[in-house]
């Protein structure tokens, strides 16, 4: 320490106690930089061309984050084509979702008797609480969306082949792991879409042969969902998935630079790889020119996620998770609608005719104790999936060529193609036209499910408080309530239901044509209202039928300004 004193009185004595100071900062600054002194950085924010050894190579070599980049890119993959930097969004929104999942946490505890209160708190106590968790949900499900096209990009560019079909290996963990990061962080509001989905979710592990109970018990910690799954749940989202997600990020940006970026197809010989053998007129520097693009694309993606949120997105939370209530239309999260439509395929061979079908169910229940839910959703599904893995060596044609690749490239089409078509298949409301995978229940039920949703807002919530008249209306084409809010409302219930009276349903139910109904709003106590809506009908059997559901209203519940 003696010594350090003594160089630096000697430096202030001959150079003076300023230069002295400007020089200690600038060497700090290079140690912080990797070999970056400030200078270096103002030529690189101006865009000055780099001296002579370039100092610029420095970080790539010596220092930690820049060392997984290349130093230097080739031209040809600078502009939007080919990547459309779908790769770097990836990265950028997983770091994105781990900071914000670490502001949530601190406000978090994983119970049951906690999570739901926290929630609200987070929403209405916490500062920037409802923005955050708004960025985050909104993240997941963007990082999501980027994941699966930058995999597509690279399907469609053929850059799994050699020699990055290792590249593609860690490209498809990573997409599963995105998935089911998003999904286990779907329980943690502990709210009935939650509870639900995840409880439709982990119900497919005990149809697993063979270890499906023990399977479904490990991710629960108990028979159903509770204190146990909840904190597995928390456990796989904060921890597991985030460790795992680092490790072949890593994995996946190495690769990345020991190969480089691939090329357009149609700049390489077939066969040939040069991402490489960059020459020295096509080389464009990381800095500056590459690091100020891709903080622009940083800085457009996150604009977009803040506005959204403050603006028109507003992640959803719904009642408290109740067990012995189940919603109508509980569904998986989007990007799992395609195994939920596998599950509502009715037979092992769908195709063939109603009889023969049901024949060859039973002898596949029988043989191989196999069910059509069991097949599809247990063992397709899962094996769609695998199937990514083994796209590089199922593929031997060498050539990334657009028109040599006609045979996996509709493949890729048909593949895409089936995802959509169960994803449609997925939702309650079926694939268009045809009603495939159509669930509901009895039309009068949907009437009251498409004005007072189980979960969620729905028309009934949505007309103000104030427009609201106490007494009993007949649903009907021309109501007269004195209220023009009310009225609209009446009118829509009625159209809805002369169109369940006219129109099956895809599973052939329609409204029976003499049935009628009722609105009727009570006064409960001052500034709340009782809203029922009642349906007289004819059941399938001929007998009489009839249907009620009501919601409570306040004054200043607020849901009129969602």
């Amino acid at each position: 320490m003696a010594i350090v004193g003594q160089k630096l009185v000697k430096q202030i004595q001959a150079t003076g106690l300023k230069a002295t100071v400007a020089q200690r900062l600038d060497d700090a600054f290079t140690r912080f930089t990797a070999g970056l002194s400030w200078n270096d950085v103002r030529g690189v924010l101006r865009g000055d061309p780099p001296a002579k050894p370039n100092p610029r190579v420095k970080p790539h070599t010596e220092g930690f984050w820049f060392h997984i980049r290349p130093t230097f890119y080739h031209e040809a993959v600078t502009t939007l084509y080919p990547t459309f930097r779908l790769g770097l969004l990836s990265a950028l929104f997983f770091t994105f979702e781990i900071i914000t999942g670490i502001f949530l946490m601190i406000f978090y505890t994983p119970s049951p008797s906690y999570a739901y209160g926290n929630m609200l708190d987070i929403l209405t106590n916490v500062p920037f609480g409802k923005f955050m968790r708004d960025m985050h949900r909104l993240g997941a499900e963007a990082m999501v969306i980027v994941v699966t096209l930058h995999m597509a990009r690279t399907f469609i560019t053929g850059s799994y082949k050699k020699p990055r079909q290792f590249t593609w290996f860690t490209g498809v963990v990573l997409l599963g792991v995105t998935l089911f990061m998003s999904f286990s962080g779907y329980l943690l509001p502990w709210d009935q879409l939650a509870f639900w989905a995840v409880t439709i979710g982990t119900s497919m592990a005990d149809a697993v042969p063979g270890i499906g109970p023990q399977l479904n018990l490990l991710l629960r910690g108990a028979p159903d969902i509770g204190a146990g799954g909840l904190l597995r749940f928390y456990l796989f989202h904060v921890v597991l998935f985030p460790l795992i997600g680092v490790i072949f990020v890593a994995v996946h940006y190495y690769k990345v630079v020991r190969f480089g970026i691939s090329l357009p197809p149609e700049m390489e010989a077939i066969g040939e790889d040069t991402a490489r053998k960059v020459p020295p007129e096509k080389r464009v520097n990381f800095l500056p020119d590459i690091l100020t693009n891709e903080l622009m694309y940083a800085g457009v993606a996150f604009a977009v996620l803040a506005i959204s949120c403050a603006t028109w997105y507003s992640a959803p939370l719904e009642h408290h998770a109740d067990p012995l209530v189940t919603p109508n239309h509980t569904v998986a999260p989007w990007y799992f609608y395609w195994l939920q439509g596998l599950l509502k395929i009715p037979h092992m061979i769908p195709l063939l005719p109603e009889g023969i079908a049901g024949e060859v169910d039973r002898f596949f229940a029988n043989v191989f104790g196999l069910t059509p839910k069991v097949f599809w959703g247990v063992i397709v599904g899962p094996l769609m999936f695998a199937l990514l893995f083994v796209v590089p060596y199922i593929d031997p044609n060498p050539s990334r060529r657009y028109g040599d690749r006609k045979v996996m490239l509709t493949f890729g089409a048909l593949f895409a193609a089936a995802i959509i078509y169960l994803s449609l298949a997925g939702i309650p409301t079926g694939v268009p036209i045809i009603g495939f995978g159509y669930v509901g229940g009895d039309p009068a039920s949907e009437v009251g499910q498409a004005f007072i949703p189980d979960e969620g807002v729905g028309p009934v919530r949505l007309l103000p408080y104030e427009q609201y008249v106490v007494g009993k209306f007949t649903i009907s084409a021309q109501p007269n309530t004195g209220s023009a809010g009310l009225d609209r409302l009446i009118r829509d219930i009625h159209n809805d239901m002369e169109a369940r009276k006219a129109r099956p349903d895809p599973l052939g139910k329609t409204l029976s044509a003499d049935a009628t109904g009722s609105l009727e709003v009570k006064e409960i106590q001052a500034n709340l209202k009782q809203v029922i809506i009642t349906l007289d009908y004819t059941d399938v059997n001929g007998a009489p039928a009839q249907f009620k559901k009501y919601t409570f209203l306040h004054a200043q519940s607020g849901y009129a300004s969602e």
